[in-house]
């Protein structure tokens, strides 16, 4: 996860958290070194539809995919648009791989064809963020950030001022921002920040089984899973559009 200056929203400070786990399987670390290096996200200049897909398609970005299972699932549910995710963790980015290669579909069942529309970060998804153009992006996602739930951690969350005020400038108008937590305090914390922020981005919320129950489209991760089945935790589900 990435910690943020609240001031200006270019600035980023250095990432947080580990990059690494348990070593990767063989099968894993062939996509890491052959498939990985053929659909990353260039490490200079401008990131647009055009220059990674060769189309001005719709433009989608996660924000610290995991395991890549919501990544691959909306890339494969909308083929005509294109979609960059960023992850830190090279463990994550791995497992993400083994989806978009097809070896390992989401869902289950025999292998797929390979997903094309995808393109992936390993490393800081700000970085990448700052590099799109301005009124860009039709959708973008943070969902089960890291809740750095002490109060001095505070700033170290994706969800502040300065991120948010990021989010704003690269989503084009109507554009969907879609944030997701199992985490009271981020919860919190997170409205406190989106309500600073009204002026950029409207609440799609009218009751509350709005942000109570997943919409449609939006598939339930491994992690979400496991902290609603596992440790018995309510899930939360938002819904911005740009102004």
């Amino acid at each position: 996860m990435t910690a943020h200056k609240s001031g200006d929203p270019t600035t980023l400070n250095r990432l947080y958290g580990r990059a690494k786990g348990k070593p990767l399987r063989a099968g894993q670390q062939a996509l890491v070194d052959n498939l990985l290096p053929r659909i990353a996200v260039p490490l200079e200049g401008p990131v647009t539809a055009e220059l990674l897909f060769g189309e001005n398609c719709p433009l989608h970005f996660e924000i610290g995919f995991g395991g890549g299972e919501h990544l691959a699932f909306r890339a494969d549910l909308l083929p005509g648009h294109g979609f960059i995710g960023a992850e830190p963790f090279i463990n994550g980015v791995a497992q993400a791989l083994t989806h978009v290669s097809g070896e390992n579909p989401v869902g289950g069942g025999p292998a797929q064809p390979p997903l094309g529309n995808v393109r992936i970060h390993h490393g800081d998804a700000l970085e990448v963020l700052s590099r799109i153009p301005d009124g860009s992006l039709s959708f973008l996602y943070l969902l089960h950030p890291d809740p750095w739930p002490k109060a001095r951690h505070a700033k170290r969350r994706m969800m502040n001022d300065g991120p948010v005020n990021m989010f704003a400038a690269k989503l084009k108008p109507g554009g969907e921002f879609r944030f997701g937590t199992d985490h009271a305090v981020y919860v919190r914390h997170a409205l406190m920040v989106m309500q600073r922020h009204t002026d950029q981005f409207e609440w799609l919320c009218n009751k509350p089984q709005d942000f109570q129950v997943r919409p449609g489209g939006w598939p339930e991760t491994r992690y979400e899973n496991k902290a609603r089945t596992v440790y018995g935790h309510e899930v939360w589900y938002f819904r911005y559009r740009r102004k």
